[in-house]
């Protein structure tokens, strides 16, 4: 059963306790307000300032588990206190693990002060769960995708715009690297898990893939510089930087020019371009 006035509570003393510089946001010059406004966590958690409100104020229906995962997120909530608003909800916590998307709130406040450089937050599997503006600007919405194409090493052999993002002399290395990836991470995790339906589904649909997964390579490492095909900016040579949280086994990517660089220029113009289609 929902517990509404301990879930308007804990919501409201969540809410107070967060500053705006916590989550990414301007403070502004005339803030009163101690903590951040219901519009502002509305905004984060991405639901109606009303929808919200009412749950502050022990209205509207139950929440489902969907919202109550991107209340949680939108928050900042350890995995201890995501569980507890879950309970508060009346819903049963999520498993745990290294298959969870709720992203560590450590984690977060790192990519909340990336505003100039793009950036991303992956699984291990490649899924996008959030990224910087720049970061779309530079790779299109990646968070878009739904079922097996939120994964990048899935969409590298079923989606050909997926491969026109990078420079085809990397494209048989990134072949490899993404199949070695999928093995490692299948045999990892074992059947029956989300790696391991993803490499039958590939093995079933994907002569190149076939080919690749047989020769049974494993280790392949990412190079830290990618060479990416910017549809407006052309050629980008952009070092990637990687902050992992074992925990969760999310990775933090942040791409980087050489200061100076023809790609150090083109990178300023990102934020002019901004986040048009890039498909």
């Amino acid at each position: 059963m929902i517990d509404r006035t301990g879930l308007a509570e804990f919501l409201r003393r969540r809410r107070e306790a967060l500053q705006p510089e916590d989550v990414g946001l301007p403070r502004g010059r005339r803030r009163r307000t101690s903590g951040l406004r219901r519009e502002e966590v509305a905004s984060l958690c991405q639901m109606s300032t009303d929808y919200y409100s009412r749950l502050e104020r022990e209205r509207g229906p139950q929440p489902s588990e969907q919202m109550i995962a991107s209340i949680a997120q939108g928050l900042h909530l350890s995995l201890d206190e995501r569980d507890h608003l879950f309970r508060l909800a009346g819903h049963n916590p999520p498993t745990r693990g290294t298959v969870g998307e709720h992203i560590s709130p450590g984690l977060l406040r790192i990519f909340d002060r990336l505003h100039d450089t793009p950036a991303e937050i992956v699984t291990e599997l490649g899924e996008t769960l959030r990224q910087t503006a720049l970061g779309v600007a530079l790779t299109g919405d990646l968070t878009a995708y739904s079922g097996p194409a939120r994964s990048i090493g899935y969409r590298w052999f079923t989606d050909p715009a997926t491969r026109r993002l990078y420079a085809p002399d990397d494209h048989p290395f990134l072949t490899r690297m993404f199949t070695s990836g999928l093995r490692e991470v299948a045999t990892l995790r074992g059947p029956g898990s989300r790696a391991a339906h993803l490499a039958e589904l590939l093995l079933a649909r994907n002569e190149e893939f076939r080919r690749v997964w047989n020769d049974h390579e494993v280790g392949i490492r990412p190079h830290e510089v990618k060479n990416f095909v910017h549809p407006a900016l052309g050629a980008l040579e952009l070092t990637c930087q990687s902050l992992l949280d074992p925990g969760q086994s999310h990775s933090l990517l942040v791409y980087t020019a050489v200061p100076g660089s023809e790609s150090h220029e083109k990178l300023r113009l990102l934020p002019v371009i901004g986040t048009q289609p890039l498909r």
